[in-house]
């Protein structure tokens, strides 16, 4: 009986989501992966971002600690 909905239900047109010409067209040309590491922009963050990432860090251990001891 659980088959038998199973086939009742409906999918989305999933060959509508891809354009065709991406359907159709070439491959994505090859890249070395330094090529793609050189065109990011540094990684590095901010000191104000540092201090609110270990500030929410803080936060989110303290919650764990409080919900440890329920």
């Amino acid at each position: 009986m659980l088959a038998g909905l199973a086939g009742c239900a409906e999918f989305p047109d999933l060959d509508r989501a891809v354009p065709r010409s991406e359907v159709d067209g070439p491959y994505p040309r090859l890249v070395p992966v330094g090529t793609l590491l050189a065109q990011t922009e540094d990684p590095r963050i901010e000191e104000d971002e540092a201090a609110q990432l270990e500030a929410r860090a803080a936060a989110l251990k303290s919650r764990a600690a409080r919900l440890r001891r329920y």
